[in-house]
């Protein structure tokens, strides 16, 4: 029925550590599911954040609908995420006592053609551990190479 689409933070997993994954729901407008499907969405800005007990994810960006008319929607604005209440109240302990950040990992539709936008627990990296990441990337690659050139 619907192509489906995956909007990647890639910055994300070089920046922070993902320490655990939730799948969440966003509340949106009309014109804004539009956009997404059509691919114009941005979220490596972005970044979630409590208000009481809501989660929002807030920075992120969805193109306003070209089709659209007077009632078309805000590019960049906080739009609710929807999770159980015992998965948002574990992860409002976490980044309270523990000092960790909710980041947006990847925004999809899955196959009923609803958003989803599945967020990670994260850790900030240092910039030493970026540079351990980059080489076991390195090594990964020169041995694949390797494999590679032996079958």
């Amino acid at each position: 029925m619907i192509k489906s689409v995956n909007i990647l933070n890639k910055r994300a997993r070089f920046d922070y550590e993902i320490i655990d994954t939730y799948t969440a729901g966003i509340v949106l407008a009309g014109t804004e599911i539009k956009s997404i499907r059509l691919g114009k969405a941005n979220i490596t800005e972005s970044f979630c954040e409590f208000s009481g007990m809501e989660l929002f994810a807030i920075n992120t960006y969805i193109e306003e609908y070209s089709f659209g008319n007077q009632f078309n929607h805000k590019s960049r604005s906080e739009r609710k995420l929807l999770l159980n209440k015992k998965e948002l109240k574990t992860l409002h302990k976490s980044v309270q006592a523990k000092g960790l950040t909710i980041i947006p990992l990847k925004l999809f539709t899955n196959e009923k053609g609803l958003a989803k936008l599945q967020i990670g627990l994260c850790k900030g990296k240092k910039n030493y551990d970026k540079r351990e990441s980059l080489k076991e990337q390195d090594t990964k690659r020169d041995l694949d190479r390797i494999k590679k050139a032996y079958n």
